[in-house]
């Protein structure tokens, strides 16, 4: 019997227990570099590193057993770097840096005893399990696979431990203190269960190795349980023929429970091929397809299961699915596997395939030659398009071998009732990455929104800081002056009327260089010839405040809504003076206003150094750019080094019809919203300068 006080693991290990305990720890050493070994022959090198990290733990815990704590982490460590072998989440690093500090303190000051190890490998193991099982959903088809099979393997391990504990307190087996090293070296399954992930073959039984082993597992722990109850239920522990007669019928029951489930399905497959049937049926595959179908199943891993029952029941020879759209499919699963390839159909055939229900080798030679690449020309095949609403989708493949039966009506009737649900899972895909990528543009559309009113107001705040510096710097020193004038005169009128007839004269000048200064203040803020003659007139009168040759060209038969000729004007302006700045001396500015059905163009265009727009968005853009898209105007710049620049705009009008494309920007198709969403299109080398 496993004593009630657990003595120092270093104590236990003495004499054939020490023995037992390097021995085991040798073969999970071994088992694990041969883990490591497996992955790196995968081309999976974090993952063998891992798993080399985990053999050299258990080195050490070989040489020195007071390590073990720190071996049982570095197990942990590895479990939670599935399945890739990188420990990539922090909630995850924050675990294993936690566990190496405790384990590290305990070798060093703590005593190891036989019970405090065994229950920091169960803290460990139920920790990888909860983190194994919330990776497991999302994870790739190949990464869940792996994880299936550790998965497995973990069961089996617990289980099989879980038996040598009740063994133990049962009939003390087994004994002189070796429980420790026997579960050891049933721990070996887990590295031999992720060597055994490492091969493709093997890759494709995870998910029935993790339901036998689960399946397994909980027969063998109820058989113990069983015999538990039966010990506790006769009062006392087994004695003398009792001990022998229990142990001989836990070992049965236990063997009973591991060849229980090989021995049942080679029974129902005896008794399947009397009936000459094999395996699952083609209803059974189209049955079970849509029960996974109403699950939450992952989509790639339902296409695989898919082709594996294909193949079981209806297309010995091999099995394929292909998925595509716009007449461009791709094979996205297949048994036996095959390399990538893609099949490219014109619309007569895309409309032909996806109108047909079902084709056969003689309906392939005239429409998809291509799946007859390698195939027997006697050998069977069918091939049922997955359309929806005569949109083809995919393509479902099965072949046989030559001497193969040939297709059946009921076969075809399956396979066409396959397609069709695969045609209405791809749809519903569809709809669904649709609804995702509409929730995401709507998502960006409100964080530009957010930015472009942060802009607006500070632009707001700014233009208000410049007002009061405008007033302070120039209209106010002008007045400050005519008062210092004015008192002066008036000191001096009666002495020297000369000399006050001078003042009253500068007094004149100064008065008309404050209305200057007040009326080219009040220009900056809403030109007056803008609000009183339009566009053209408030454009050309830019001329005098530009250094560069300057012509307007504008041609418009009517006067448009303010918001929208002040947007026209002060884009204008700011290109502008972007051009007067860098656009080089010897460059000329050509601004051209012109009305098109349904909205109003401008463009602003010079011909000096250019710029490169890539990566150059400037401050004076990003202001065009929110004028524009707080009245749903869409902003076009051109340029390229040494070919000058062209600033164009397009803004609609409400209650005018629309032409379908834009003079200055025919490829612009995007609606406009009004709700401040501009768009900024760059073209040839750069963006803005300014």
């Amino acid at each position: 019997m496993l004593e009630t006080a657990s003595p120092p693991l270093v104590t236990v290990a003495a004499g054939t227990a020490l023995g037992a305990f390097a021995v085991a720890s040798v073969v999970l050493c071994v088992a694990w570099a041969g883990a490591a070994v497996a992955a790196l022959l995968a081309d999976r090198p974090l993952l063998a590193r891992t798993a080399g990290l985990v053999a050299i733990a258990q080195v050490a815990a070989t040489i020195w057993p007071r390590a073990t704590p720190v071996a049982v982490v570095a197990w942990l460590a590895c479990a939670l770097s599935l399945p890739d072998g990188l420990i990539g989440s922090w909630p995850r690093r924050i675990v294993v840096a936690s566990g190496l500090i405790v384990s590290a303190a305990w070798a060093i000051w703590l005593p190891v005893t036989t019970g405090w190890v065994i229950l920091s490998i169960v803290v460990a193991g139920a920790t990888a399990l909860t983190g194994g099982l919330a990776r497991c959903p999302r994870a790739p088809v190949p990464q869940r696979r792996l994880l299936q099979w550790v998965a497995a393997a973990a069961v089996v391990t617990a289980a099989a431990d879980a038996v040598l504990c009740a063994l133990n307190l049962l009939l003390d087996l087994p004994r002189d203190g070796t429980l420790l090293p026997w579960l050891l070296v049933a721990m070996m399954v887990l590295p031999a269960g992720l060597a055994l992930a490492q091969i493709p073959a093997a890759s494709r039984l995870a998910e029935r190795a993790l339901v036998e082993s689960v399946v397994i597992a909980g027969l063998g722990m109820l058989v113990v349980a069983v015999y538990l109850v039966v010990v506790i239920g006769l009062g006392h522990e087994p004695v003398g023929s009792e001990h022998d007669v229990l142990l001989a019928s836990v070992v049965a029951a236990l063997i009973a429970v591991v060849l229980a489930l090989p021995l049942r399905f080679r029974l129902v497959s005896m008794g399947q091929s009397m009936l000459g049937r094999r395996g699952q049926t083609p209803e059974e595959a189209l049955a079970s397809f849509g029960a996974r179908m109403s699950r939450a199943v992952p989509f790639d891993e339902l296409l695989l299961q898919l082709v594996e029952s294909l193949r079981a029941t209806l297309g010995p020879q091999g099995a394929e699915v292909w998925v595509g759209t716009e007449g461009l499919l791709h094979l996205t699963s297949s048994v036996p596997e095959r390399p990538e390839a893609q099949i490219a159909l014109n619309d007569k055939e895309r409309l032909v395939v996806g109108r047909t229900r079902i084709g056969g080798s003689t309906w392939l030679s005239v429409w998809l030659p291509t799946l007859l690449d390698g195939h027997p020309a006697d050998a069977p095949i069918r091939v049922a398009p997955a359309a929806h609403l005569g949109e083809l989708l995919g393509l479902l493949v099965v072949r046989r071998a030559p001497e193969g039966a040939e297709f059946t009506d009921e076969d075809d009737r399956v396979l066409i009732e396959l397609a069709r649900q695969v045609g209405l899972a791809l749809h519903n895909m569809r709809l669904d990455n649709a609804l995702q990528a509409s929730l995401e543009e709507l998502r960006q559309r409100n964080e530009e929104l957010q930015a472009s009113r942060l802009r607006i107001v500070t632009a707001a705040d700014a233009s208000r800081r410049a007002i009061e510096r405008d007033l302070h710097d120039g209209a106010q020193q002008h007045l400050v002056a005519l008062s210092v004038k004015l008192g002066l005169t008036r000191e001096i009128i009666k002495d020297d009327p000369a000399m006050a007839a001078e003042l009253l004269e500068e007094l004149r000048t100064d008065v008309q260089n404050a209305n200057a200064a007040f009326r080219e203040l009040a220009h900056g803020i809403y030109p007056p010839l803008l609000r009183n003659h339009g566009l053209g007139e408030a454009l050309r009168s830019v001329t005098r405040r530009v250094a560069l040759p300057y012509q307007v060209s504008v041609d418009l038969p009517r006067r448009y809504p303010e918001e929208v000729e002040a947007a026209v004007y002060f884009c204008c302006l700011e290109a502008i003076q972007n051009a007067g700045k860098y656009a080089g001396p010897g460059a000329t500015i050509q601004v051209s206003i012109q009305a098109e059905p349904g909205r109003l163009s401008f463009a602003v265009s010079d011909d000096g150094v250019g710029f490169d727009t890539r990566g150059n968005e400037g401050h004076g853009f990003v202001n065009m750019t929110d004028r524009l898209g707080a009245i749903g105007g869409v902003l076009r710049v051109e340029s390229t080094p040494g070919s000058g620049t062209t600033v164009r705009g397009d803004i609609p009008i409400p209650g005018e019809p629309a032409d379908n494309r834009s003079r200055w920007a025919p490829d612009l198709q995007e609606p406009v919203n009004g709700q401040g969403d501009a768009r900024v299109h760059a073209i040839g080398d750069g963006d803005d300068q300014a």
